[in-house]
């Protein structure tokens, strides 16, 4: 059985080791997150450890998928920092480990990703991700709708540039800025 649970800051610091390997073992596979590989372990745990602080401030959600033996999947959503923008937010960093794949995790992250949003108010997330990748294909079976493609955006693990593509989810009730300041933050 997997639970999905959000995490604190301190937790996040407890689970850096955890997520680590998970971000690890998402580059070696050749998923595009950021990451070069080889990626070195203890500066994957360092980058987790060094994201406690947006949590804490709230800027930064995390959820973790918990299986009986270790982290089998991730999720963040970023808050957009600006006034004008308070109304949407950012899916970040889904990462499912290879031998957890093809269960529905990655979906189930994501959904409790969204749900949250909407319940504090978001009205809009945004996305981007390699094109052609197993992740879009994700995205767009979850009602995810493609706005364009960027060529050469990002290098993949290898250091090859590829394409990206953005997407955006409209999500719960539209509200205005001032509504939206005026939700208190919800926590799962």
């Amino acid at each position: 059985m997997t639970e999905i649970v959000t995490v604190s800051g301190p937790e996040l610091v407890t689970y850096a080791d955890e997520l680590a390997a998970l971000l690890v073992e998402t580059v070696d596979g050749g998923s595009s997150v950021g990451f070069l590989a080889p990626l070195d372990r203890a500066a994957a745990a360092d980058w987790w450890r060094k994201r406690a602080g947006a949590v804490d401030a709230g800027d930064l959600r995390v959820w973790i998928a918990r299986d009986a033996e270790r982290v089998a999947g991730t999720i963040g959503l970023v808050r957009a920092p600006l006034p004008n923008a308070r109304h949407r937010a950012e899916i970040a960093k889904l990462m499912v480990r290879p031998s957890a794949r093809g269960q529905g995790l990655g979906r189930s992250l994501l959904f409790a990703a969204e749900r949250s949003a909407a319940e504090e108010g978001f009205t809009l997330l945004v996305l981007d991700t390699e094109s052609g990748s197993p992740a879009e294909r994700l995205y767009r079976s979850a009602g995810w709708t493609e706005c364009g493609s960027i060529p050469d955006y990002a290098a993949d693990p290898a250091g090859t540039l590829k394409p990206t593509t953005l997407h955006y989810k409209t999500i719960g009730a539209a509200r205005g800025p001032s509504d939206r300041a005026a939700t208190p933050s919800t926590s799962s």
